[in-house]
């Protein structure tokens, strides 16, 4: 039966050729994916940019067209992003048997996805966002074994998520289905998909509960947002529990329905008889429950109260010359003991330090900012560091009215943004290597960058009070891959995460003057947990970090926009005034902005706005300016004038390069 499966596939093709061959008579000497393409040209109805008019059925190969890629004569590629194609998908495109990509967002074309497209067995990567393709995800997709990135965004897709293509093995970057008309819950199959899969799901009609198991959990709130019908972890609203329609009660048969026949039927007296000895065994169990409930309480107030006595076991030590604080103390021996909800891991593979060398070693405070105290910690003489960030007690300490659900919530969403966070791996951003969660104490384990921050070598600070004055060619570095790191972060991730707190603090410097991002998804992490007391304490204000005034952009400022920051815009702001503050040597407060823009207005002389530190470097004036120029493009008052980071970034990058 198998071994005719071929000879089958065979005689399609063969029939879909004939058919195609009237169309394109003079098409003779074409190849096979050279017909399938012109199948998908006769489909275009609109071809406004003439992205398809080199699509000649006079050639004998495809390899040339607009948009073709080939490998040994064979079409492995089709990518027409953004062309403004108006049409449908034929299903003659199952025909291009060693395709490997299929991308052609930002187009319009409508209609069904050909369920033909199954077939395309060496298929990697389907990218059909931004359309308006209509109907149900066909099943038949997750026949597409070699499928690794799969982006069906905005269109009109309907119906119900296909479980199949949640078990695609080889599924390794983005499933995107948001923004479409999808609706009915969500399969639990979807709870199989790799960790390191990027799912959205967002601004949907799904409903139901989130299945809480696997990679779901640590997709975070933004995967499932704007689905007014789903509920759960990591959503913040918890499903209720179905009520039950009330039933008509079925009518006795043992009981007459007859006034005048009082006399009880044996049934009946045999029901009260088993109410009446069924009372006081539940008021037996109801108070053995609550005897039980009142000793456990007495219990663990006797352990409570012991832990608090106990001298500190676990301790980050002091040194001279430095402060130090405990970062663990007798509550993380109490928490080890007690409690079940407390949990570290690695997110870096080559991490090995164990909880208890972390919380013994030496520590020292190198850093305090809204968002807690930092610390370098080393574990043996000679060893390497990391730096250890403490999250600030007034957002960590417990919600006396939070329930061990609150608690659970708490912690899940803790565990996802800090697996987000780990996932941005990068030359310029610093590495998350491990994280600590407890009811009381929340600890980011990362790189420890050795130099100090861009803000202390710019303009001193306590352990460099005389800092050296930076070269030229070593401030371009800085900011080119600040601009890198940035650009990276923007892109790495679908949904899109901004960093919200860029300042020339948040930018740490090695041995080599390298500059590495710090404080990535830190906004995210304070807030995860804020929000889930908020809940509890509508009361309590939102902590979360906010860069300096002099950084904001200005749709950031004032009353009601304690959020506007936090937007990919808001960052390229706020690079802007870094490099500002790099070139001038300035501070970054609120009017740094203002002044360099006045002053290239006026067309002042350019020693009145650069650092007088640079003067003697005259062959740098002319990537001065350009730096000038870049930076004031990216703080303009409008943020939809402000360029993307990846055109700030190859801009600075030409800038090194002309050298």
């Amino acid at each position: 039966m198998m071994s005719k499966q071929p000879g089958r596939e065979a005689r399609a093709e063969a029939v879909v050729l004939l058919l195609l061959l009237p169309l394109f008579s003079s098409a003779a000497a074409l190849t096979t994916d050279g017909l399938a393409l012109l199948a998908l040209k006769s489909a275009v109805s609109v071809d406004p940019t003439g992205a398809l008019a080199s699509w000649l059925d006079s050639d004998a190969s495809p390899c040339s067209w607009t948009g073709i890629t080939c490998r040994l004569d064979r079409v492995v590629a089709l990518s027409l992003p953004d062309r403004a194609l108006a049409g449908y998908l034929p299903s003659e495109l199952s025909l291009l048997s060693a395709l490997e990509s299929l991308a052609l967002p930002g187009n319009r074309l409508s209609g069904p996805i050909p369920a033909a497209l199954a077939a395309l067995g060496g298929l990697a990567e389907l990218d059909l966002s931004r359309n308006n393709l209509s109907g149900p995800i066909p099943p038949e997709l997750g026949q597409l074994t070699s499928l690794a990135h799969l982006d069906l965004s905005s269109n009109i897709l309907s119906g119900l998520l296909p479980p199949a293509i949640a078990t695609l093995p080889h599924l390794s970057g983005v499933l995107n289905l948001s923004c479409n008309l999808l609706s009915g819950p969500i399969p639990a199959a979807f709870g199989d998909i790799p960790v390191d899969v990027s799912l959205d799901l967002r601004q949907n009609n799904l409903s139901g509960e989130i299945p809480q198991v696997g990679p779901l959990l640590s997709q975070g709130p933004t995967a499932f947002a704007e689905n007014p019908g789903l509920c759960g972890f990591p959503l913040k609203n918890p499903c209720t529990t179905p009520r039950q329609d009330p039933k008509i009660p079925q009518p006795n048969p043992n009981i007459s329905l007859n006034p005048s026949d009082a006399t009880p039927r044996p049934i009946d007296a045999e029901k009260r008889r088993r109410s009446a000895s069924t009372i006081p065994i539940l008021a037996g169990v109801v108070l053995a429950s609550i005897a039980s409930i009142l000793l456990l309480q007495w219990h663990f107030r006797r352990r409570s109260a012991a832990g608090e006595g106990k001298a500190s076991k676990i301790e980050i030590g002091s040194s001279p010359g430095y402060g130090s604080s405990a970062v663990g103390g007798s509550r993380a021996e109490e928490r080890r003991e007690g409690h079940a909800s407390e949990i570290y891991a690695a997110v870096d593979e080559g991490f090995g330090m164990e909880l208890e060398e972390l919380l013994r070693a030496s520590a020292y405070v190198v850093g305090k900012s809204r968002s807690g105290i930092v610390y370098k910690v080393v574990v043996n003489r000679g060893a390497s560091a990391v730096a250890v960030r403490r999250l600030s007690e007034a957002d960590d300490d417990d919600d006396p009215g939070a329930g061990a659900g609150d608690e659970w919530r708490r912690r899940r969403a803790f565990e996802s943004e800090a697996i987000t966070i780990g996932r941005a791996k990068h030359p310029n951003v610093v590495r998350l290597l491990a994280y600590y969660y407890a009811p009381d104490e929340r600890l980011l384990i990362y790189d420890y960058i050795p130099n100090g921050t861009l803000h202390a070598a710019l303009h001193g600070g306590p352990q460099n009070p005389t800092a050296s004055t930076l070269p030229w060619a070593t401030r371009l570095n800085i900011l080119q891959g600040v601009a890198r790191g940035l650009a990276y972060l923007h892109e790495f991730s679908p949904r899109k995460h901004a960093h919200g707190d860029i300042t020339s603090s948040k930018i740490l410097l090695d041995d080599d003057f390298r500059s590495h991002i710090s404080g990535y998804g830190l906004a995210r992490l304070v807030s995860s947990g804020s929000h889930q007391k908020l809940a509890h304490s509508a009361s309590k204000k939102l902590a979360v970090p906010r860069a300096g005034t002099g950084y904001l952009a200005p749709e950031a400022r004032g009353p009601g926009a304690s959020s506007a920051s936090s937007t990919q815009r808001g960052d390229v702001f706020a690079f802007g005034v870094v490099a500002l503050e790099v070139v001038t040597g300035r501070p970054a407060d609120a009017d740094l902005e203002a002044w360099v823009r006045g002053a290239f207005k006026e067309e002042r002389p350019l020693s009145e706005v650069v650092d007088p530190a640079l003067l003697h470097e005259v062959h740098a004036k002319r990537e001065v300016l350009a730096v000038f120029h870049v930076a004031l493009g990216c703080t303009e008052a409008d943020p939809e004038l402000r360029p993307r980071m990846r055109t700030v970034a190859e801009s600075l990058d030409r800038i090194g390069a002309t050298r």
